[in-house]
């Protein structure tokens, strides 16, 4: 049944994503940072918490889940560290996630023959 839940939040997730792109004129890259602010803002309100707990991975794994990693390591570090945990909450909590998304897009890069368009 978790699996079925991961799915499903995960897909809904992507689903919005996808009418977004097709629907209107914002770019993928405004639509990323949409989602990335919206998981920030929804664990600040305290309604992407409950998400996680019900979905796991399905509400994690998206970029709304990058949001939630950051605004929750930053309000653990603000409670350890003081103000200083503005700074090094959001960033320590996501290193692992921004170093394989750093690592996997060399090798993307080096594999693949990247640049513009025209």
């Amino acid at each position: 049944m978790e699996y079925i839940r991961a799915f499903i939040v995960g897909g809904l997730i992507c689903v919005v994503g996808q009418i977004l792109i097709d629907r209107t004129k914002l770019t993928p890259a405004r639509i990323l940072v949409s989602f990335v602010t919206l998981g920030v803002f929804f664990t600040a309100i305290g309604i992407y918490e409950p998400l996680v707990n019900f979905a796991g991975a399905g509400a994690t794994v998206p970029l709304t889940g990058f949001g939630y990693t950051m605004a929750k390591g930053t309000m653990e570090f603000i409670n350890k560290n003081g103000p200083i945990g503005i700074l090094t909450g959001g960033l320590t909590s996501a290193a692992a996630g921004i170093s394989a998304a750093i690592f996997f897009g060399y090798l993307a890069a080096l594999v693949s023959k990247p640049g513009d368009k025209n």
